[in-house]
């Protein structure tokens, strides 16, 4: 997320009330999570295990529970806690707006898009030319929609991201500040739910399709002319290059690639990144042919037994 104008070390740290390491006027031009950070942002780490990956990440500010060495070139935010002080500054630059009525007078609605009854349009959202929205089809605030995009009925863009910490009081939820981004000619099925970026966008890419009852999770980017079948689940953060074809019931962990021209066949638990160009299959994931060759071989054992007892 950037902020609408840079800002200084010492502004920053006055919303959060927090001390820092570095220059009063460094700057500050906005704050993501750690797989998506460039210079001028702010990161959080709030566990040692973490510290290095921070320090060292793109990110100039860091947002840290610990007073370390300052990285040369760096500043440094120092809190008791990280996530709520990460999460006071979504509040700050990406607040929430109630709506009083069903399409905001801050969306923009491009030439030819039909806007079927009963749907839901917040604020900032921009939807391009030529898009068919189905009835009670929900679509969160800051959302970007292209050309030629059809959504069916019952789908929501932008929920919140599934995100949270464990405090001994319960789960405290990492506040969502992010976008989702259809892209041009993108077909989506009824019933789908994709989760707004945490402070970055969750992309889905030209020429897609997606058939119903999805879920795509938070900063997740999706390539180009996919096709996604029915009841998947994607995690947040996961990468799907270009043309891969998902089949349904498939399931994956957050953080992974499936490369491009993947295929995944139905079912299948995505516990790791993939290599394109391969067809896969099974819960831990493999390479299909192994799969059926290892099956093969099983069925085999039984007469393999007979052959030693007649011995």
């Amino acid at each position: 997320m950037k902020f609408p104008k840079p800002y200084t070390l010492k502004q920053i740290a006055e919303i959060i009330n927090t001390p820092y390491v570095g220059n009063d006027d460094f700057p500050v031009l906005g704050m993501n999570e750690i797989h998506v950070v460039v210079p001028g942002d702010i990161v959080f780490v709030d566990h040692p295990k973490y510290y290095d990956k921070a320090l060292k990440s793109a990110a100039t500010i860091v947002l840290i529970n610990k007073e370390v060495d300052c990285p040369e070139g760096k500043a440094l935010l120092i809190s008791d806690d990280p996530f709520r002080d990460f999460n006071k500054l979504t509040q700050h630059f990406k607040p929430f707006q109630s709506a009083n009525q069903s399409i905001s007078d801050s969306a923009k609605i491009g030439k030819n898009t039909i806007i079927q009854p009963n749907c839901f349009i917040g604020h900032n959202v921009v939807i391009g030319d030529n898009c068919l929205i189905h009835p009670n089809v929900i679509i969160y605030d800051d959302t970007i929609i292209g050309n030629n995009v059809t959504i069916h009925a019952g789908t929501v863009l932008g929920a919140s991201a599934f995100y949270y910490k464990k405090r001994p009081e319960g789960y405290d939820q990492l506040i969502s500040g992010g976008r989702v981004v259809i892209e041009n000619n993108v077909h989506i099925g009824a019933l789908c739910s994709i989760d707004r970026g945490v402070t970055g966008d969750t992309i889905i890419g030209e020429g897609s399709k997606l058939d119903n009852q999805i879920q795509i999770g938070h900063d997740t980017v999706l390539g180009r002319k996919c096709l996604i079948a029915s009841q998947t689940g994607i995690a947040g953060c996961v990468i799907i290059e270009d043309e891969v074809t998902i089949w349904g019931q498939v399931g994956t962990t957050s953080g992974i690639t499936i490369g491009e021209k993947a295929v995944i066949h139905g079912q299948t638990g995505v516990t790791k990144s993939v290599e394109g160009g391969k067809t896969y299959w099974g819960s831990s994931i493999q390479e299909a042919k192994n799969e059926l060759k290892d099956k093969a071989y099983i069925k085999r054992i039984p007469g393999i037994i007979d052959q030693l007892k007649n011995k």
